[in-house]
């Protein structure tokens, strides 16, 4: 798990290093592709100081960390909460409002920067403007993302036999006991397990790359009008984005190292964007083609495992569960928690 986030990270490091891509014409026998003229220099105006952007992203990089630190590790120190802990109604309440937030996230954030990228009229026309690339990507990274869902439960079933089952197998081999039909309980208790874990991780991987790729824009960014609002949004957005990844995380009953690697991954990956755009503030121009290209599929991907996560993995998951629909008032309220919180998620969209 922590090779593929390092692997992801420095992907993304490499992508964002891409030189601009090439304007003019086509060639002799195509229609030329005219760029703005504004898209080939660096813009400017009195939103933009670079020395006092610089010091707004310095206090961002450490206010979003502490943000997601308490986000993510909040569910799992609810074991010594006991109204917070998996079994209770609290707890369930809360995943359903962060599962609203994720949701909100995909499609109010995510989607819609993708739009703007792909779309941009820094783009040729041809093709950017003559496909909706955004929703065709988003559209195969959800079936993508099911394609791992679905094979990952498979290799957690074929190659992961937990020693409590191996017990039992021995137990049926050497003494004839067998518990009832010999597979509930502890089979559906299992599987439930192994599905914890496979949520836990996708949804990691779809968080830790749309999370880089908007601290990436947010550093190389000089627009204080810009940022002064982002700070507040990205901080309420990976409290509560934390605290559904937190929740998936305490369900998966992952040991304390898994836990700790899991949650400071989440943590630095957005401050960590916002470092590399600093870093790469120099050479990195947000409206040049190659970034936009960059920029766009890679929310556009992210969006699509979001949207799946969110819908298939979480909520259907937990309404359709047992808890939910033996307690019709539980159901309703959570319902509330869900549009409570894609609702907030979304007004941050003014800003964000």
């Amino acid at each position: 798990m922590a090779k593929l986030h390092l692997l992801i990270l420095l992907s993304l490091l490499l992508l964002s290093t891409f030189p601009p891509l090439s304007h003019g014409a086509d060639s002799a026998t195509q229609q030329p592709n005219t760029i703005p003229e504004e898209c080939l220099t660096a813009t400017g105006g009195p939103c933009h100081s670079k020395t006092r952007s610089l010091k707004l992203k310095l206090v961002a990089i450490a206010a979003i960390l502490v943000a997601s630190m308490m986000g993510v590790t909040l569910p799992m120190l609810s074991r010594t909460i006991p109204a917070l802990q998996p079994d209770k109604k609290l707890f369930v309440l809360v995943k359903a409002f962060a599962s609203g937030v994720i949701l909100a996230t995909g499609y109010m954030h995510v989607l819609p920067d993708s739009f703007d990228c792909l779309t941009s009229q820094c783009l040729p026309e041809n093709p950017w403007r003559k496909f909706p690339f955004t929703t065709f990507i988003a559209m195969l990274s959800a079936v993508l993302t099911l394609m791992v869902d679905s094979y990952a439960m498979s290799w957690y079933k074929k190659y992961s036999t937990p020693p409590e089952k191996r017990i039992e197998k021995v137990e049926q081999k050497f003494s004839g006991h067998f518990h009832g039909d010999g597979s509930s309980g502890l089979d559906s208790s299992t599987t439930q397990l192994r599905r914890y874990r496979v949520v836990a991780q996708v949804l990691e991987l779809g968080i830790v790359v749309h999370s880089v790729v908007i601290g990436l824009s947010m550093g190389a960014s000089d627009n204080l009008c810009t940022i002064r609002p982002l700070v507040a949004a990205l901080c309420f957005h990976q409290f509560f984005e934390g605290m559904g990844l937190g929740g998936c995380i305490l369900q998966a009953e992952y040991e304390t190292k898994m836990k700790a690697m899991m949650a400071f991954f989440f943590s630095v990956t957005t401050p960590f964007g916002i470092a590399l755009g600093i870093g790469l503030s120099n050479v990195y121009r947000e409206n040049s083609p190659a970034a936009l290209i960059v920029v766009g599929v890679l929310d556009a991907v992210s969006a699509g495992l979001l949207n799946y996560m969110a819908l298939v993995d979480l909520l259907a998951a937990d309404f359709m569960g047992k808890k939910l629909q033996e307690d019709m008032k539980l159901q309703a309220i959570s319902y509330v928690a869900v549009f409570l919180g894609a609702g907030g998620m979304s007004v941050m969209a003014i800003w964000a």
